[in-house]
């Protein structure tokens, strides 16, 4: 396998599981030393032995722990992978404000505080930063008005990062990922089974239906869409919003099965 990032450090956030897990792995396969950030306990622990890298436990909403990650990167960052997320089904006329303010602090000012405190070292030579944003920032479903919020800011806080650092020789890009096989999709098709008196592979497979090519994605593949980003091959990429969601917003209806 060629070695695309080979020596270059590679920071990713909520490590453990998932999007970022699979991204972490597949960063450390092409020659990136990486560091692992998150909450995954023993999950960030296993993840970080398979990519050989090193995992540091913490919480993107504390200045102290992202300080510690940024830490062991040094003396050298060329690559932020923000991943870390949480969704709480919620509905525009009945948030709460501590939901609201939950999501928001995880999703968009956690992405803007790692990305803050990582600039300086990216600076030096020049990098990658990628945040993980969702189509729910141009399409969102009900119950998410939080999260599609928070989404939609990522795209808004990527897009002002490549302006900004451009020159510093810094790319800054988001994924725009639909619905993927991790824990949190599951965790969403366990709400809607339990509320439609169904199981959570009925509810999977509901969604599927839905989109154009038939199936959810696998971690793998949004890994590899990250990896892209990274990647030299992406060298004049910056500013942009790669949606990966199977075609997940063409159908208008479910397709016959």
């Amino acid at each position: 396998m060629a070695s695309r990032l080979a020596g270059r450090t590679t920071l990713v956030t909520g490590a453990g599981t998932g999007i970022g897990r699979a991204t972490a792995l597949l960063f450390a396969k092409h020659g990136a030393r990486v560091v692992l950030f998150g909450l995954g306990g023993d999950d960030l622990d296993a993840a970080a032995a398979e990519a050989g890298g090193h995992a540091v436990h913490g919480d993107v909403t504390r200045v102290g722990d992202i300080a510690k990650a940024i830490e062991v990167c040094g003396p050298r960052l060329d690559v932020v992978v923000n991943a870390a997320g949480l969704i709480v089904p919620d509905q525009p006329e009945s948030v709460s404000d501590d939901v609201w303010a939950r999501t928001l602090d995880v999703n968009l000012t956690g992405t803007m505080r790692m990305c803050r405190a990582a600039l300086p070292l990216l600076k030096q030579r020049g990098g990658a930063i990628v945040n993980i944003a969702s189509v729910a920032a141009f399409n969102a479903s009900p119950g998410s008005a939080s999260y599609a919020a928070s989404k939609a800011a990522v795209v808004a806080y990527t897009r002002s990062l490549a302006y900004a650092h451009g020159v510093d020789g810094i790319r800054a890009n988001a994924v725009a990922p639909g619905w993927v096989r991790t824990p949190m999709s599951a965790y969403e098709m366990g709400l809607l089974a339990h509320q439609n008196d169904t199981s959570v592979e009925s509810e999977f497979r509901a969604v599927e239906r839905r989109i154009a090519l038939g199936r959810m994605a696998e971690p793998t593949e949004i890994a590899a869409c990250c990896l892209f980003l990274a990647a030299d091959e992406a060298s004049f990429v910056t500013g942009a919003v790669l949606v990966a969601d199977g075609g997940g917003r063409s159908p208008s209806h479910n397709r016959a099965v």
